[in-house]
């Protein structure tokens, strides 16, 4: 249990033993699971943890509580890192009324079987604590149907400065909080990158609702913004606000993403050729890597961040080396828009690769097609060489 303000605490929890988020995205630091109590006239938790972590939970909750009942819950999202303690939760709090959407309670009865003790909620309803006044703001498919934001009004508060944005997972990032939970007590750096791959890969195919949801917010700065991932943001408020509407309008950076897959370096060497001759023209951001040994998320998380996008892979079976099939269906399905994309390939005795990446660009990715595509036979030679040289030269001027 931690203070946030004067009748908000913090009652998340840390997992720093998972690997792998939803069973996809690596975890190096760990990740929280946030869930907050307001208490005030009427006690309220917003959100829960993942159930295994019922127990650490629980006693956070009891502790602020005191003996007090527990009067609501707010459901802001209902993946099950968030939703999974509310059937315990009931038979601790038998008489908890359950605050959500009707899309929310849809899935409460799919994963939980709860029908009883429901409050449904529209878009700007109100609901009075006491002294602190909540209002709830539907924001369908960030990044689920059911999603939504509670505002949370105390005194001496306005609504267009208000006290806290619980936000569900929007603003969250990956990473386990070390000993303190607002930005303000801890040192932020590792966070911000974690923020982009969190947004990248989880969020990300979701701009167009993302800014949508950033409308009917705007005007409204939050003096603090509690997702259900990572810190509480206090400090870095506004810096947090512009990511997100900076990756939701897919906005990139000056520089070049140059990704590869290779069996026997000769696709790596070209790689190597092409990043030379693009810092020789001048590029300075450039990323590289190996789709074999990088986590996607990694690529995924870079691709949004900057504007330029040069692939190359081998002819594996005669198609496309695997890796690089499966990083084409990931970008594919983000939905990333405004990249500047340039392609190469290599091959032993049939040529496929640079087709198949052709084929992904021109029937699902649709990026803007930068230079000639280098297709190299066994190995680079003086002319190949050459022609991927000139992709990086056609590349950096585009940039």
């Amino acid at each position: 249990m931690k203070k946030i303000t004067d009748n908000i605490y913090y009652v998340g929890v840390n997992d720093r033993n998972k690997t792998l988020f939803e069973g996809l995205w690596p975890l190096p630091a760990g990740v929280s699971y946030n869930a907050y109590v307001i208490n005030d006239e009427k006690t309220c938790l917003v959100d829960t943890v993942e159930v295994d972590f019922f127990m650490p939970f629980i006693e956070n909750l009891q502790q602020v509580l005191g003996g007090r009942q527990l009067d609501y819950v707010v459901v802001n999202h209902m993946e099950p890192d968030h939703s999974g303690s509310l059937a315990l939760l009931r038979k601790y709090y038998p008489g908890v009324q359950v605050i959500g959407n009707k899309k929310t309670f849809d899935m409460l009865q799919g994963f939980y079987h709860l029908t009883d003790g429901l409050v449904e909620v529209k878009n700007g309803d109100t609901l009075s604590l006491g002294a602190t006044q909540l209002q709830f703001v539907l924001t369908p498919m960030v990044h689920w149907p059911e999603t939504m934001m509670t505002v949370a009004t105390a005194p001496g508060a306005t609504a267009s400065a208000p006290t806290a944005l619980f936000s569900g997972d929007a603003f969250g990032c990956f990473g386990a909080l070390n000993g303190a939970v607002v930005d303000e007590q801890m040192n932020c750096d590792g966070f911000w990158p974690e923020m982009e791959r969190y947004y990248s890969n989880i969020v990300g195919k979701y701009g167009t609702p993302v800014q949508m949801a950033l409308k009917k917010l705007a005007g409204v700065t939050p003096a603090y913004i509690c997702s259900t991932h990572g810190p509480v943001w206090h400090e870095h408020v506004s810096r947090v606000i512009g990511i997100y509407d900076r990756l939701s309008r897919y906005e990139a950076e000056p520089g070049l993403v140059i990704c590869y897959g290779t069996m026997y370096g000769n696709t790596e060497r070209a790689a190597e050729v092409i990043a030379t001759a693009a810092a020789e023209a001048g590029v300075k951001n450039i990323v590289m890597h190996n789709v074999s040994k990088t986590h996607h998320s990694y690529i995924i998380r870079d691709v949004f961040r900057y504007r330029g996008l040069i692939v190359g892979a081998p002819t594996y079976n005669t198609g496309l080396y695997h890796e690089m099939n499966v990083l084409m269906d990931e970008l594919s399905q983000k939905d990333i828009k405004g990249r500047l994309f340039g392609f190469f390939g290599s091959f032993g005795w049939a040529s496929k690769a640079v087709a198949e990446l052709q084929r992904w660009n021109d029937e699902h990715l649709h990026y803007e097609q930068v230079g000639q595509p280098v297709e190299i036979r066994q190995s680079l030679t003086p002319e190949t060489t050459a022609q991927c040289q000139a992709l990086a030269r056609a590349m950096a001027e585009r940039l």
